[in-house]
């Protein structure tokens, strides 16, 4: 039985969004939702709740639907509640003194454990708080679960256990979700809607096999735009044979006959549809300069420490050389960012990291998942003409191309989403020519569109590359050296496999 319907649903802001969507939500549904940045995902999502109203089309919601909808960021006003109270609240009042209980139950569930629940939600990381707001939300018992960018700020252990708990949920509760996780799609959902502008497929698959099936459907649908548009140009020439035979003779006939194939091919063409092209939310390129020096860099035992100088782990003895696409592995917490800026450290100032030799050709790509490069109060008109010095007139090309609209460039940085906060750093990337990157998180904010274009610039310039990241997706396509760190050891293992086991079976 349908929960919720939707019938020639569509929204349209400064741009389409979406139109003509008819969907039936109900039990055993996973739903996951995949667009572009800014295409209408969390939009969509409001509409299903009744925050939003479409500006076409009709939404049926079963009397007395509970929509349980968890947004993507932690309102201002939760900031200075702990973990408990942040879910607490959210019981209804007749339950709020005789229910309690169940705040311990689902907290229990999600594993939190006792200390970080008595933990405010301002002292929390991005990866707690995003389980607080979904804690807070499941604990209300709706109907069916709305969850917008669930893996955002998560590490891959977490993302482990919300897969779990997501796959453990009563499967008379549908579940609707908006990601760009591409491993997290194929693990949580059975249905994939593909949002457009235009007619959004949708298939009863999970992402990855969902995405064949839409590519073949595009590919079909193109041959029949290109055979339908062939076949009119050449119902056109014959017409204008006849035509011409038609005047030299006379022949009404012939008139008659011109007039009836110019009218095939008039409805052939008001017919024929041409396929779906996505519009780029921005390029993503990125060079390299290349080197003549096979080895880059040199770990000779370096030693990774806290600030305070407690010992993470040692490297050994290691190279990391041309062509490299090294994947670092692990638990939160082991060091790999505290690796990755030491790396950052020593070819910056190579005096100052006695363990570590890098090459002085070795030229850096440097980004991390905080995006640190970038001032918030800067513009992007005028961090890359300064920056890179490319004059007005090639920066705003450069930042139009990445998309950053002419609009937004003198804006602050501060304002952009994430996507063009993203993109901009990309394209800093790619001017500042390096031939070796450091990628801490690199596809957080980007949307699928953006994380495949990444893998195959990567790939496309044989980019030499230290990368640490949860995307298992990504790091699939990228990686062509594994470093596994655990024990105060670092250890290089053929392939990520066996580490994304060992994090699943141990449950987060």
């Amino acid at each position: 039985m349908a929960l919720i319907s939707l019938k020639s649903l569509g929204v349209t802001m400064s741009a389409r969004l979406f139109s003509s969507l008819d969907l039936t939500i109900g039990a055993g549904d996973r739903l996951g939702i995949v667009a572009a940045n800014g295409r209408g995902k969390s939009t969509l999502l409001k509409c299903l709740t009744g925050e939003l109203e479409p500006t076409s089309g009709d939404i049926t919601r079963t009397r007395g639907l509970r929509v349980g909808h968890v947004e993507q960021s932690v309102p201002p006003a939760l900031l200075d509640r702990t973990f408990h109270q942040v879910v607490a609240e959210a019981l209804p009042t007749e339950q709020a003194e005789s229910e309690q209980w169940r705040v311990d139950v689902v907290l229990d569930s999600l594993d939190v454990p006792e200390p970080m629940r008595e933990r405010t939600m301002q002292a929390l990381s991005g990866g707690w708080q995003r389980l607080a707001l979904i804690a807070r939300v499941w604990v209300t018992d709706p109907d069916v679960l709305l969850l917008d960018e669930p893996t955002n700020h998560l590490d891959l252990s977490k993302i482990n256990q919300l897969e779990t708990w997501l796959n453990a949920l009563p499967r008379e509760v549908p579940v609707v979700i908006a990601s760009h996780d591409r491993a997290f799609l194929d693990a949580t959902t059975n249905r994939t809607l593909f949002l457009r502008p235009e007619q959004s497929p949708v298939f009863s698959l999970p992402y990855s096999r969902a995405r064949q099936a839409l590519d073949e459907a595009d590919a079909s649908a193109d041959r029949k735009f290109q055979h339908d548009m062939k076949v009119a140009q050449q119902l056109r020439r014959q017409a204008a044979k006849l035509n011409n035979i038609g005047i030299n003779s006379g022949s009404d006939l012939l008139t008659v006959k011109t007039k009836q194939l110019n009218q095939r091919a008039e409805r052939l063409e008001d017919a024929a549809s041409p396929a779906h092209r996505e519009k780029s939310a921005g390029a993503i390129k990125l060079a390299n300069r290349g080197t003549h020096a096979k080895v880059l860099i040199t770990l000779d035992d370096a030693a990774i420490e806290t600030p305070d100088g407690t010992l993470l782990f040692r490297t050994g003895k290691r190279h990391i050389c041309q062509g490299d696409r090294i994947v670092l592995l692990g638990r939160n917490g082991v060091g790999k960012s505290r690796f990755v800026t030491l790396i950052r450290n020593a070819i910056a100032e190579p005096e100052t990291v006695r363990s570590i030799k890098v090459t002085p050709s070795t030229v850096l790509g440097y980004s991390d998942q905080a995006l640190s490069g970038m001032s918030g109060d800067d513009t992007p008109l005028a961090m890359v003409s300064r920056k890179f010095d490319v004059g007005e007139q090639r920066a705003r090309s450069l930042l139009a191309g990445a998309g950053v609209s002419i609009d937004m460039q003198e804006r602050r940085i501060g304002v952009l989403s994430g996507g063009q906060k993203a993109r901009l750093m990309m394209l800093a990337l790619r001017l500042a020519n390096p031939n070796f990157y450091l990628l801490d998180e690199p596809t957080n904010h980007l949307d699928i569109d953006g994380q495949e274009a990444l893998e195959a610039e990567l790939l496309a310039h044989q980019a030499s590359c230290v990368l640490a990241s949860h995307d298992r997706s990504f790091i699939r396509a990228i990686g062509n050296r594994f470093w596994l760190i655990e024990k105060r050891r670092l250890t290089e293992v053929d392939s990520p496999e066996d580490f994304f086991r060992s994090v699943a079976e141990a449950g987060g």
